[in-house]
């Protein structure tokens, strides 16, 4: 493949889904016999439909001329892949913020649905700049990387009034905290704005099953393809398709029954913010 290897984004998902569309409607090559003419193997053609491998315009050009695509549904396809690669602020790296925090915005500017689970830390969707960069800062984050990794993360949260959002926080995540006390008592009042704003924050009270307790996670809905699940590790993450994601769907049915309402949490929330 031509191109320097990225990790896959939202636009790819797209891409290969209209690549296999585009096999299957036609022409007459099964995956093994598509991958061998375009001089592919078998692993990365399939990795390619399903969004999970990067691909370049240049590469959707040679599988289109392979696949005998007309002219002019050739050329709006390359078209697409090459505007689509320029679609967010995500393809042009800020310096000391992880690639894995690009793909994760294209999949968030794509998604339909986002909920989020996390028993330690507000989730980064909903956290206020003071108590975020209290948090990279414990994290070890140096004081440049974490103005630029703030950006980043504002720059994710724009999405939200887009989207239908839900986060899923133990109660334990309302009492740490990042960045001092002031800086907790101004992010509970933001949790409370977002809550009156139509975001969903629910609070998760006492003890939990121990498959909660391993790490905190955002679960991506789309309306025209697979969920996808994204895992935050120590200073990485990572990201999970197809059958990894079903026990995860299974945690969220578990949280909606466990959590408070939202009205319960919002009112919990108040009280916590009024005792500091």
């Amino acid at each position: 493949m031509s191109g320097q290897r990225k990790n896959p984004q939202a636009r790819d998902r797209t891409i290969g889904a209209q690549l296999k569309a585009l096999r299957q409607e036609q022409t007459t090559l099964n995956l093994e016999a598509a991958a061998r003419a375009i001089g592919w193997s078998t692993a990365t053609l399939s990795r390619i439909e399903n969004g999970k491998r990067h691909i370049t315009s240049e590469d959707v050009a040679m599988v289109l001329t392979t696949y005998g695509v007309p002219m002019a549904q050739r050329e709006e396809l390359i078209e697409s892949a090459r505007t689509g690669v320029q679609a967010g602020w995500w393809s042009r790296p800020l310096p000391g913020v992880l690639p894995d925090v690009g793909t994760l915005a294209s999949y968030e500017a794509s998604a339909n649905a986002l909920t989020n689970w996390s028993f330690s830390f507000v989730p980064g969707l909903l956290q206020t700049e003071r108590y975020a960069a209290g948090l990279m800062s414990e994290d070890g984050a140096e004081p440049q990387d974490v103005k630029m990794r703030w950006r980043a993360r504002l720059q994710r949260q724009r999405v939200l009034p887009t989207i239908d959002y839900t986060a899923f926080l133990h109660e334990s995540a309302l009492q740490q905290p990042f960045g001092g006390i002031d800086a907790l008592r101004e992010q509970l009042g933001h949790l409370v704005q977002a809550s009156t704003r139509g975001l969903g924050v629910r609070i998760v009270r006492g003890r939990m099953p121990h498959r909660l307790l391993l790490h905190p996670w955002l679960l991506l809905d789309f309306p025209d393809a697979p969920p996808v699940l994204n895992v935050e590790l120590n200073g990485s993450s990572v990201f999970l398709h197809d059958d990894e994601v079903r026990s995860y769907e299974n945690m969220r049915s578990m949280l909606d029954r466990m959590a408070l309402s939202s009205a319960e949490s919002r009112s919990m929330i108040e009280q916590l913010r009024e005792r500091l």
